[in-house]
């Protein structure tokens, strides 16, 4: 019995490092040097005054169904992704997303060489739930 206990004592010191990585840091909306997340109103304000180019990182099939206005699909699953947007003015600030936020996070290293980049957090479905206007249609 003194075994057992000793081997669970064991493990749950041996997690407890995994535990405290689960832990989120706290909220921030600086990324790397280039990137900041926003909020849905903050990316609204964006799109509204035409500050970024929208980019839409999701399939075209979920892009068909609804986007926002004005945004331009480039689908992250695209074999040649990197090459189209790297296509894309580095100039032109970037307001990137996709469905709740992580095909776009993991996109974010492809737009290193890009003047600023706005990232949506929790993406879409974010702007979705919060009401803001959508379109549907093809790949612009």
């Amino acid at each position: 019995m003194k075994s057992l206990r000793l081997l669970l004592g064991a493990l749950l010191v041996a997690t407890l490092p995994l535990h405290a990585e689960d832990k989120k840091p706290a909220a921030t909306t600086e990324t790397k040097d280039n990137v900041k997340n926003v909020t849905v109103d903050e990316a609204e304000k964006l799109v509204k005054e035409k500050k970024a180019l929208v980019l839409d990182v999701r399939t075209p099939e979920e892009f068909a169904k609804g986007h926002i206005p004005g945004a331009k699909n480039v689908d992250f699953n695209d074999d040649n992704f990197v090459k189209n947007v790297g296509a894309l003015d580095p100039k032109t600030p970037l307001l990137v997303h996709c469905g709740s936020g992580g095909r776009s996070t993991q996109a974010l290293p492809a737009l290193k060489d890009k003047a600023v980049v706005y990232h949506l957090k929790n993406g879409f479905s974010a702007w979705e739930k919060a009401g803001k206007p959508i379109e549907t249609g093809e790949k612009k």
